[in-house]
């Protein structure tokens, strides 16, 4: 075997382990909090020593930043999926379920991030710009349902929206402050009314007037 072969079969491995380790990071917050999981811990259950663990990660904070980019990833992912596979009459309160489910399974991990933030400003600019490039994607859905541009009055709901679903998620949970809690329906439903009530969703993206129809007839 080369040198060369030897090498990637090792950056493989490597990767694999790596991989291995943010996974299973994921895996131990679905019951404990991210403080209270120990590194020894983790790379025992992820079937690697404290080694493989340091050869990868200087601390704790970088493995978690490891996770964030890994968090991003698949954000973007499952929305591209979404606003390619929704309807515009069904896209809003299917959005704002996913976003739900996908947070509060993942309660301990965003728990840790907002905590994170507090501590580390810098920290949070790639999560804020995850909520500004989901803004941008309903501001460009609404535009081509309507056939034109938003005013910048409209796009400004529309970001207004979208903050205040992602802070009531955020602040929900931190605080759990009642009375609709994210493991209700009741709460994706009345989380979807309220964007699409501040965004003005159904009036902008709403079918073009009877009167363009006819034109075009």
């Amino acid at each position: 075997m080369s040198v060369a072969a030897r090498g990637r079969i090792r950056q493989k491995r490597s990767q694999k382990t790596y991989e291995a380790l943010i996974a299973t990071a994921f895996k131990l917050l679905e019951r404990r909090e991210f403080n209270d999981i120990s590194i020894a811990e983790l790379t025992r259950k992820a079937g690697y020593d404290v080694g493989a663990f340091y050869a990868r990660f200087k601390s704790k904070d970088e493995l978690f930043d490891a996770m964030v980019v890994s968090h991003i990833e698949d954000r973007r992912a499952a929305r591209r999926k979404q606003f390619a596979a929704e309807a515009d009459s069904t896209l809003i309160r299917q959005l704002m379920a996913e976003t739900v489910n996908y947070y509060w399974a993942r309660r301990r991990f965003w728990r840790a991030a907002l905590i994170r933030s507090i501590r580390d400003l810098d920290f949070w600019e790639p999560l804020r710009k995850l909520g500004h490039e989901l803004a941008d994607m309903v501001i460009e859905r609404i535009a081509a349902r309507a056939k034109r541009p938003l005013t910048e009055a409209e796009q400004t709901n529309v970001r207004f929206a979208v903050q205040l679903a992602l802070g009531t998620i955020n602040n929900t949970i931190i605080n759990r402050p009642g009375p609709i809690f994210m493991d209700q329906a009741l709460f994706v439903d009345n989380l979807a009314r309220a964007f699409r009530l501040v965004s003005g969703y159904d009036e902008l993206a709403a079918a073009p007037p009877a009167a363009a129809s006819r034109s075009r007839t």
